[in-house]
């Protein structure tokens, strides 16, 4: 089509356009080139001589072309829009960027207008120039501005002072004149119209409060006073001012918090019930943005999860609700099917939106009740009548009230009615019903009598209290449908006095009583999940989450997610705490897995071991890239994993055993490295408000603890060679490169193995193993339910492949792969070194005794003293020990 068909077409669904087709007030030349793409800021600077304006104060004549301008780009939408040559991106890119362009280009005026009456504002404490800063809020600040919306802006300044001109104005007044003339500039209507209703109500204290307010008067205001409605309104803040100070430091702590924000259903629900009472008391029923499935259903949805998790993942510190229901399904926080479901929606309104608007330039989210125009409406949306139109809106509002109320509906009240009388007044008259339920009874009234009367308790706050009050009985209950009641009552009693200072996690146990339901059964089974639950109670959130009961962990996945996190840190700190919350959400999401029986002792110690890599991998890279005068950008270092992380057979709470090495030919080098060892141990080891990683233990490098931390890879060569006892030799049958250089790898595995295929005197190595067996025993009595120590146990296993593999590696270059007890036991026997009926007898028993010993540690189960099937494990390791020592164990 040509220019004169695409206006004439668009003109049947904007009166707006026609009137001014009609009037001649719109320069058509220039439309001509402009309908043909999308809008720049330079089109509007072009559009007259703006500097020119300001420099003769002809604030009439800057503010008439700010409106013939408004009046040419809305012109240009609607032609483009209704003709299909844009989308809804393009438009709320273009009115949005013209905001912004006619919110400075006033501001430009306004400011230059009061230096020249009153001078420069001066800061009082920095002594610089002051400027105002404007910050964008509501669909402003999302780049969503529809054609006809006003603008919520704020204006803030950096800090107190004064001109410093001949008639001094402290800043406070300045700015205040400053930002009165920006407003009118844009929001008074004149014979040419209006730029944009400007609405300054979202200011603290909205109109009660100044007009302007330095950033510390913000902050303050933000940390004393700020309410919760705020928050969701800052969430789409964006300063709009070029040059301006960034006050996403004093904005960022109070809208997105360092915890799960759960409270923040309650804050949403709120606002939603004001919203939806008012549209019910102005028969709003057409409303497409306020009403049921509306435009502002989908950005709750949107801004809810901003609202708990975005202080956490950095990703979703979003402004516009589109590109954040993306990302929430890329974070798997909604299914993508639903992210689908609402941008369909989203798109969909919003374009029926600037058609309402487009019809008279009003402000309008209301359906037209005329015939004609609804006509009119439903063919510039592709329908060919209004009932059929009327068909695919209610389709979009009724799938967008459908997520809605799954998202935010009320919590179901739980039926805990049973126990009700309990709390907050335990007493002996409850006692059957306790007893009924399985309770310890008399204990149980004597606990929850002493919890009422806790310190803890009584020092609740108004807000938590009746959270925590609303939860006991819930908690009585859940406790009372899980096979230990009165072990899990304790748990969880300990459990929720731990974070009742938190009201976000009383929260959301009350959003989520199936949840904790489901943390009564884990706490019921582990005495260890308990205890991690409640050290680090942010992982109440991993119940929610899909990977919980996704066993097979994509680790390059989850690698790649980590080094995203990490990179989006701003601090050392923050990756500290990233690291750790990446650790403790994966082994919990591991434990809770393993207690549904998902794997097996040996997959649960591979994943484990998986996890400790990629942390060590982070973690190294992202010391090195915080070490101060670096003389490359990559370090020649390495981590080598000794013991259970060596053998790839972590426990959730075992140790790394580690040995840090380099190759690096810089003078410096030695004590580069040093520092990035020390530094990395503390990341590893140290303490934070997330808690910590790892216990890390450095006693196998050489010399132990009076060795260096770190050698390089020919001084560790040399040492090994030279000066390594055989209980180091021992240690090297199950060390293996876990990150860094690959060279120092292969250099390290080089080691290793031309140090474990030595030929060695095998009376010589046997009297020396043996030996170092009895420093153990003197050190750790071997006691029949000490699965490790005992005479039989783990580490005679261990002591018996690792002879096997000192003593003839160099015939049997296969021991020296580094596949694990249980593998290696196998290949000795294939080698004809043990007999193979013995060897299968130890491997069971092998295997045995770490399923013992984990769930000794996770399922809280005890070794029995005189358990007859380990007595016959540990007869089998004895004979095997026997064989291959010639000896009993220990004598």
């Amino acid at each position: 089509m040509n220019t004169a068909e695409l206006f004439a077409h668009a003109r049947r669904h904007s009166r707006f356009l026609a009137r001014c087709l009609d009037s001649n007030t719109l320069d058509l030349n220039l439309l001509a080139d402009w309908t043909a793409r999308q809008l720049s800021e330079d089109d509007f600077r072009h559009f007259a001589d703006w500097q020119a304006l300001r420099e003769n104060e002809d604030e009439a004549g800057l503010a008439r072309q700010l409106r013939i301008l408004r009046r040419h780009v809305v012109a240009q939408i609607i032609v483009r829009d209704l003709n299909g040559l844009s989308g809804l991106d393009e438009v709320t890119q273009t009115i949005t960027r013209f905001a912004d362009f006619s919110v400075n280009t006033a501001l430009d005026y306004a400011y230059g207008y009061y230096v020249g009456l009153y001078g420069t504002p001066t800061g009082r404490h920095s002594g610089e120039a002051q400027f105002l800063t404007v910050v964008a809020m509501g669909k402003a600040g999302g780049g969503e501005l529809n054609v006809s919306s006003d603008i919520d802006l704020i204006f803030t300044y950096p800090e107190g002072g004064a001109t410093n001109g001949r008639r001094e104005r402290d800043n406070q007044e300045f700015f205040t004149k400053v930002g009165q003339k920006l407003i009118a500039l844009l929001n008074d209507i004149t014979p040419d119209g209006q730029v944009f209703r400007v609405d300054m109500r979202l200011r603290p204290d909205g109109d009660a409060g100044a007009l302007v307010w330095s950033e510390a008067a913000l902050e303050q205001y933000l940390i004393t006073h700020g309410r919760e409605w705020e928050r969701y309104a800052w969430c789409k803040g964006r300063v709009i001012t070029p040059g301006a100070n960034d006050i996403a430091a004093i904005v960022r702590p109070f809208v997105f918090r360092k915890y799960l924000d759960y409270n923040a259903y309650e804050a949403m629900r709120g606002l939603h019930r004001q919203i939806r009472a008012e549209v019910g008391k102005k028969g709003m029923e057409d409303n497409i943005k306020l009403g049921a499935g509306g435009i502002r259903e989908i950005e709750f949805i949107a801004q809810i999860f901003q609202m708990i998790r975005a202080g956490r993942l950095k990703p979703l510190q979003l402004k516009g609700t589109q590109e954040t229901l993306r990302q929430l399904a890329v974070q798997n926080i909604i299914p993508a099917h639903t992210a689908d479901t609402l941008l369909e929606a989203y798109r969909f309104l919003r374009q029926l939106e600037h058609r309402l608007q487009y019809w008279d330039d009003l402000q309008t989210q209301t359906l037209p009740q005329d015939a004609g125009q609804r006509q009119l409406l439903a063919e510039s949306m592709g329908y060919t009548d209004y009932e059929a139109f009327s068909d695919g809106l209610n389709a979009h509002r009724a799938a967008v009230t459908a997520e809605f109320d799954n998202i935010l509906s009320e919590p179901e009240e739980q039926p805990a009615a049973r126990f009700a009388a309990l709390w907050p007044e335990p007493a002996e008259e409850h006692i059957p019903l306790l007893q009924q339920a399985g309770f310890e009874a008399e204990d149980t009234v004597r606990r929850l009598h002493a919890l009422r009367q806790s310190p803890r308790y009584r020092s609740l706050s108004p807000r938590s209290q009746p959270r925590f009050d609303a939860l006991m009985p819930q908690i009585i209950q859940a406790a009372a449908d899980t096979r230990r009641p009165t072990e899990t009552l304790s748990r969880l009693t300990g459990f929720l006095e731990t974070v009742s200072r938190r009201p976000s996690y009383l929260a959301f146990l009350l959003e989520y009583p199936n949840e904790l339901n489901r943390v009564a059964e884990l706490m019921s089974q582990s005495a260890w999940i308990a205890a991690y639950l409640q050290q680090h109670p942010i992982l109440l959130d991993e119940l929610l989450s899909a990977q919980l009961t996704d066993n097979r962990p994509d680790w390059p996945q989850q690698q790649a997610e980590l080094a995203a996190a990490l990179a989006a840190c701003d601090d050392a700190e923050a990756k500290m705490d990233t690291l750790r919350h990446f650790h403790h959400a994966h082994t919990f999401r591991l434990a809770v897995q393993d207690l549904s029986g998902r794997w097996t002792v040996e997959a649960v110690s591979d994943q484990l071991s998986h996890l400790a890599d990629i942390i060590l991998n982070q973690t190294l890279k992202h010391t090195w890239q915080q070490m101060p005068k670096k003389h490359r950008d990559e370090p020649a270092f390495a981590i080598i994993g000794y013991g259970k992380l060596g053998g790839k057979e972590l426990g959730y709470t075992s140790d790394l055993d580690l040995v840090y090495l380099f190759d690096d030919p810089d003078q410096e080098a030695g004590q580069t490295y040093a520092r990035l060892s020390n530094r990395l141990t503390t990341w590893l080891s140290g303490s934070t408000a997330a808690g910590t990683l790892y216990d890390i233990d450095l006693r196998l490098r050489p010399n132990g603890d009076d060795g260096f931390p770190v050698h390089s890879t020919a001084a560790f060569d040399k040492y090994q060679h030279e000066n390594a006892w055989t209980w180091e030799h021992q240690s090297l049958t199950r060390a293996r490169f876990v990150c860094g250089n690959p060279d120092i790898g292969r250099q390290f595995e080089d080691t290793r193995r031309r140090i474990l295929r030595l030929r060695r005197d095998p009376d010589t190595l046997r009297r020396e193993i043996l030996a170092m067996r009895e420093k153990i025993t003197a050190a750790h009595p071997p006691l029949p339910a000490d699965i490790k120590y005992a005479r039989g146990g783990i580490v005679d296993v261990e002591f018996i492949v690792q002879y096997l593999i000192l003593a003839h590696a160099a015939d049997c270059p296969a021991l020296m792969d580094n596949t694990g007890n249980i593998a290696l036991l196998e290949t000795a026997a294939e080698h004809d070194l043990i007999d193979p009926a013995l060897a299968g007898r130890a491997r069971r028993a092998y295997r045995h005794y770490r399923a013992c010993q984990h769930d000794t540690k996770l399922r809280d189960t005890a070794v029995a003293e005189n358990d007859e099937e380990l007595a016959a494990h540990y007869q089998t390791v004895r004979e095997l020990w026997r064989q291959v020592f010639g000896e009993e164990a220990g004598g």
